[in-house]
């Protein structure tokens, strides 16, 4: 095969806004950093990618009302968090049901309402992943949710096994990596299972892998809940998080006043199995979106075709390039396959902003210039987030894979290339991770009556409007709103952050105004290196 050398031309400059900036603080599997990233297979993982009660400088603003003598909040600064905050922890058995053995002491943060006089029911975030800490990402959830902590509290509680909750790990997932191996790290490999075998084998000596499914992890919760002394919570989960705030609010409904659910991930989902699906559908979206644009569609005739003979072209003849390491400037080699540059085109497709350059990076790979690709999965590979691989197997293998039969994952990766590898990764790594036993009923639907809003991006490329609609199913108190231009999670886009306050300050939908979320659109595609101009 002969080298292709790749131009180190800038991208196209594009607007900042909310999507692509802090959209992704609540994508699945989002932003694991490179370090974590660079071992074969992790790539494709990560492009899968929730009367105030604090003490504040000395004076009580309001009193805990049962507060456990073993909750001890204290002030503390976070990094990216300009307000000030209380930070503490609460101690829980890993192993709820024999409530004996060894211990998890949960990391709790807590960003005071800025009224004197606060609402008793505070804001529990719940995030993404499986894998996200949520007090990681308080920095940028804070200006989303500036309007609710107007009045109420914001709470972050890094669920078990992520962040500074008994964080799953071995040396193996935290080694360093050299530049050459990141680039490695976007090529086909197999998953190395005896690698896993070895992580798993360290991590079991102080962690038991079954015992971090979402019930378990969502009755935690609700210990913090109680010890903080709020009597009922209002929830916001993204993406993951909504299926941890379903279960919450099914095994602790009394508690929910209401409930944001943004990008659903039910009970219901088979991850990896709507993978292919789900990701095709979005790609579709856009090649139709950029046929119905006269720019665009002058620029780039026929771009589903031109897509499928790239794509064909790779998974004969794997692409040798040399180039430029987006983010260090080192000269860099890599191997690109159609499903090695699918995968990556599938982790673009969650943010309309980032994939309102697509219709221009395929038509460049076509070329042979990757220099757009590689400087747009940069920002996915690149992120200080961490995604906690340990605590992303516990839940995926006992609540989605364990679900599929014999053979299903072969067939679901030969029914679409942008999730192959994300299929066979993870069902390759469920054959050794130990499985959490799970309730009886647990994948039914979930019923609730609390207030709820959900919301979908139509353009999403993992929770697409139809799982927001099975959920929507068994809620009887519940609002589906689809936002047409945006893609996974929506909170980020337009007016969202104001329909969200109004929503949990009202404790209804009934009269909520969304009219604005249904006039978010697609970003202009950008055409050339010049940008929206041919």
């Amino acid at each position: 095969m002969s080298a292709a050398t790749v131009s180190s031309g800038a991208l196209p400059a594009m607007r900042r806004d909310r999507t692509a900036t802090r959209g992704r603080a609540y994508t699945p599997s989002t932003m694991i950093p490179a370090k974590r990233l660079a071992r074969p297979g992790w790539t494709a993982l990560r492009l899968l990618a929730l009367g105030a009660t604090v003490v504040l400088g000395g004076t009580v603003v309001a009193p805990f009302a049962d507060a456990q003598p073993e909750m001890n909040l204290e002030d503390c600064r976070l990094d990216g968090v300009s307000v000030p905050a209380r930070c503490g922890s609460l101690t829980v058995h890993e192993d709820r049901a024999a409530s004996d053995g060894r211990t998890i002491d949960l990391k709790i943060v807590v960003i005071p309402a800025v009224s004197d006089n606060p609402e008793p029911d505070p804001l529990f975030f719940l995030a993404g992943g499986p894998g996200q800490a949520a007090t990681e990402l308080a920095g940028p959830m804070l200006p989303l949710l500036a309007d609710v902590r107007r009045t109420r509290d914001l709470v972050f509680v890094d669920q078990r096994g992520t962040g500074g909750s008994g964080r799953m790990t071995c040396a193996f997932l935290e080694s360093d990596v050299d530049e050459q191996e990141l680039g490695e790290s976007l090529q086909v490999e197999a998953l190395p299972l005896d690698d896993l075998r070895k992580c798993l084998a360290e991590m079991e000596t102080v962690s038991d892998p079954r015992q971090y499914a979402t019930p378990v992890a969502m009755d935690d919760l609700d210990d913090v809940r109680a010890a903080l002394g709020y009597e009922t919570i209002n929830l916001y989960g993204g993406s993951y998080g909504t299926r941890a705030g379903l279960v919450y609010m099914r095994r602790h409904r009394e508690r929910v006043r209401t409930a944001v659910l943004d990008g659903l991930a039910p009970v219901s989902m088979r991850l990896p199995s709507n993978v292919n699906a789900d990701a095709h559908r979005a790609l579709d979206l856009l090649f139709d979106d950029c046929a119905n644009d006269a720019n665009c569609h002058e620029a780039f005739p026929d771009l589903a075709q031109t897509f499928a003979r790239l794509i064909a072209e790779l998974e004969t003849s794997p692409r040798e390039i040399e180039t430029i390491h987006p983010r260090t400037g080192e000269p860099l080699k890599l191997t690109l396959t159609g499903a090695s540059f699918a995968g990556g085109l599938r982790g673009v497709l969650y943010s309309p902003t980032l994939a309102s350059l697509m219709p221009w990076t395929i038509a460049r790979a076509t070329e042979g210039d990757f220099a757009p690709y590689l400087a747009q999965i940069a920002p996915l590979l690149d992120s200080g987030e961490v995604l906690n691989l340990g605590m992303f197997f516990s839940v995926i293998c006992a609540e989605d894979v364990s679900q599929l039969a014999d053979g299903d994952a072969d067939r679901l990766a030969a029914d679409g290339i942008l999730g192959r590898l994300l299929i066979e990764v993870t069902a390759s790594a469920c054959t050794l991770w130990p499985a959490a036993d799970l309730p009886a009923a647990y994948f039914e639907p979930v019923r609730s009556d609390a207030p709820a809003l959900l919301l979908s991006g139509e353009l999403d490329p993992v929770t697409p409007p139809r799982w927001g609609e099975e959920v929507l199913a068994g809620l009887s108190n519940a609002r589906h709103v689809i936002a047409p231009g945006a893609g996974h999670g929506v909170i980020a886009r337009g007016c969202a952050d104001d329909v969200v306050a109004e929503f949990i300050e009202a404790g209804s939908h009934t009269d909520l105004d969304v009219s604005c979320l249904e006039r978010i659109r697609r970003p202009p595609f950008l055409l050339s290196a010049a940008g929206t101009d041919p």
